[in-house]
Parts: structure tokens; sequence; C-alpha cells
């Protein structure tokens, strides 16, 4: 965003570095009700674009401190919002859905040193976002092992299953604190939080400001590994549903259990399966 003074206080690696960028938009400065997240809203294209100056105040924190490749996954809805022409030139994107399960993190794999979240929001039946849900809006609640969860939880348990450390996320207030139960040292920037249906929101260039020198500093930690939750060994996911016809249609998972009119529940063998569960949902 012009008028931004970015300054790097960070360690610089001399060795190859890879970042994984994951960009959701309901966490980003501004982004207050649904018709500003996708088209033909009227204040879509200005989402967009502040979406995109916080994902390129995060690829330049990540070059500042010596990344020579990163990769930006456009995570929200049609996943084409993200402005490629404005980022760094270093900066590949994944845009659109491939089908595959890895979703809102879309060619991650072990060679990242590091994965960070940007514009991400609170989970399902929270009141920290008027836009709160978890992988679908289909859905009231999403828990594993009896606990409720966030998109950033599901996530940050797949990357830390193929290896990468989670080591920022920026978005609301719930976003960053939930996400600080799962990953005691990540990194976060707080740039809004809600007031029933309202969001209370710090200025767009503060917020850029703010991921930058947050990123910064989650780079340049010692260890990048402290940022490695470890999965549970069993995962048991609770689906709970809005429509019966939604969990019915769930239940006919392998191994799933509907448990009552709404709720559906699976034991899993990891995140990356409650991945593949999540797209049968979408579809």
């Amino acid at each position: 965003m012009p008028g931004i003074l970015y300054t790097s206080a960070g360690n610089r690696y001399n060795h190859h570095m890879k970042i994984y960028i994951s960009a959701d938009i309901e966490g980003i400065s501004g982004v207050t009700v649904w018709d500003e997240t996708h088209q033909p809203g009227p204040d879509y294209p200005a989402a967009c674009r502040q979406m995109t100056a916080e994902v390129r105040a995060a690829c330049e924190a990540a070059l500042a401190c010596g990344a020579t490749d990163i990769l930006v996954r456009d995570a929200h809805g049609t996943a084409r919002n993200i402005i490629h022409a404005d980022l760094p030139q270093q900066a590949r994107l994944v845009r659109n859905w491939s089908g595959g399960p890895l979703m809102m993190m879309e060619g991650l794999d072990k060679t990242f040193a590091a994965a960070i979240y940007i514009g991400y929001h609170a989970r399902s039946g929270s009141a920290e976002n008027p836009l709160a849900h978890t992988m679908s809006t289909t859905m009231s609640e999403f828990l594993i092992n009896g606990k409720p969860v966030s998109e950033f939880d599901i996530n940050a348990l797949a990357a830390a299953e193929i290896g990468v450390p989670s080591v920022f996320i920026s978005g609301d207030r719930g976003a960053c604190e939930q996400a600080k139960t799962l990953v005691p040292r990540i990194g976060t920037a707080q740039i809004k939080y809600a007031a029933g249906d309202a969001t209370v929101d710090i200025h767009p260039r503060k917020a850029v400001q703010m991921i930058f020198d947050g990123v910064n500093a989650a780079l340049s930690r010692d260890n990048l590994k402290d940022c490695l939750p470890k999965p549970p060994k069993k995962m048991l996911v609770e689906l709970r549903f809005k429509e019966p016809r939604k969990a019915s249609r769930m239940a006919c998972y392998p191994n799933a259990k509907q448990t009552g009119r709404l709720n559906v529940q699976i034991q899993c063998r990891g995140a990356m399966e409650i991945l593949k569960i999540i797209q049968l949902i979408y579809g």
C-alpha cells in the first residue's frame, strides 16, 4: 500500500527459505458483512484491495527475513480475490480450487520453513466476528475431541502432519486468541473485533504495518519449530449441521455415526482425513 514505510529488524537467513501464506478475507480490515466478501457486492473490490495489501505486507516481511520463494494460497470463496500483480515478483499465487484435499493449504509440502495465515476469522459459534464459521456456513459448530475448532486449527494441524510450523496469524481477535490455544508461541496481529453484528477495525494502513512487523518478528525467532503443534493421536470429529439433510448425507461417510437430527460423529486418523471430509461437505 503506498505510503507505508517498512522497517526490518529481523535475522537474515543465508540459506534457501520457502514461506507459505494462506489468506482468507473475513479477518481483513474493513470487512464486516457477507456482501463485502464476494461479487457483486459494491464493497467487494475494496475488500480485495485490502486483502492484497495485507498479503503483500506478509510477503515483504518474509523477503526481508531472507525468504527466496513464497507461495500464496488465495483461500476465500472463489479463490480469485488477490490481485497478483500487486504482490512481490517472488510470490507465486494459487488461485481457484483444484479439488484436492489440502484446500486452504493447497501446495503446502515439507519443503516450506513456515506457514503464515492472513485475514483469518473466529470459529463457528464464536461472537468475535459476525462472519464467524468453520469451513462451511452449513454447520453451526465443528468439534475435534469435544473442542470447537476454527479453520486455523484444522489447517495448522494439517501443516503439522506435513512438518511445517504455523508461525503467524492475522485477523479478528477471536482468531488470534483461539490460535494461541493450539500454538502458544504463534505471532499475532489483531485487526478487528466484533460488537454484535458490527466490527471495530483498525485503520487499513495500520493493519498492513502490524502484519509486516508481526511476520518479521515471527520469522526472526531462533527456532521456527517452536510453533509446530503436536496433533492428537486420535481425532473424534463432531459436525453440527443447520439442516437435517446435511447430517443425513454426512452420515453416509465410512465410520460416520449420526448422533442426533443435526449431529454426526466421525473417528478420523488425522487432520488430512478431516480435510477430505470437508471436501464432501462442500460437494
